[in-house]
């Protein structure tokens, strides 16, 4: 990695938490300045403007979030664990894995309205997520762990946007409780599938 890309790496791990907490409306090159200590000459001879820097750091939460969610899952053999494993690792709302909240949900509030370059990339990220989790609990039902009255993309959707929802909730709350419950809940709910 030459020094150039070392610097850039260096802007968007220093701005990500900041973007993530603010927002993409929120942050302004200043705070980034701050973060990294950096010029303006030195950001923008990495970044064309703000949205190029904004995007870029966009892909990298989204990048970031993805491979951590990937890597517990990863590490189980059954569908009911891998699903168990997303949820765990969603069970404390108010020190989330990325600082600030999970940045799938913060980047689609702020952007459905501002920003149709991000907008698209959440889109794609939520339908993707939606579909690797509806895709895990069908191998479950083929492989005898669940019974075929489960709906794999019902299930995979309400636990998807209950998940994200309550991390903002509790978040806004300060208050992980809420959490604890929507996940024994999802829990129990899936068990009643097992065979």
């Amino acid at each position: 990695m030459t020094k150039a890309e070392r610097t850039k790496k260096f802007i968007i791990e220093q701005a990500a938490p900041i973007y993530n907490e603010k927002g993409v409306a929120g942050t302004n090159v200043d705070d980034v300045l701050e973060a990294t200590k950096l010029t303006k000459g030195a950001i923008y001879s990495h970044f064309k403007n703000k949205d190029d820097l904004s995007m870029q750091v966009t892909d990298y939460l989204l990048e970031k979030i993805c491979q951590g969610i990937e890597q517990v899952i990863q590490k189980q053999t059954t569908a009911k664990g891998k699903i168990f494993a997303y949820l765990d690792f969603n069970k404390k709302p108010l020190n989330t894995y990325i600082k600030g909240g999970c940045p799938i949900f913060n980047m689609a509030v702020e952007s459905d309205d501002n920003n149709s370059s991000i907008k698209s990339r959440i889109s794609e990220i939520l339908s993707v997520s939606q579909k690797n989790f509806a895709s895990i609990l069908r191998q479950g039902i083929k492989n005898g762990e669940f019974s075929s009255a489960l709906d794999p993309d019902a299930y995979a959707f309400k636990m998807f946007a209950a998940v994200e929802g309550a991390i903002i909730m509790c978040r806004a709350m300060n208050d992980e409780r809420p959490m604890q419950g929507l996940i024994k809940s999802l829990k129990n709910e899936l068990e009643s599938y097992e065979l």
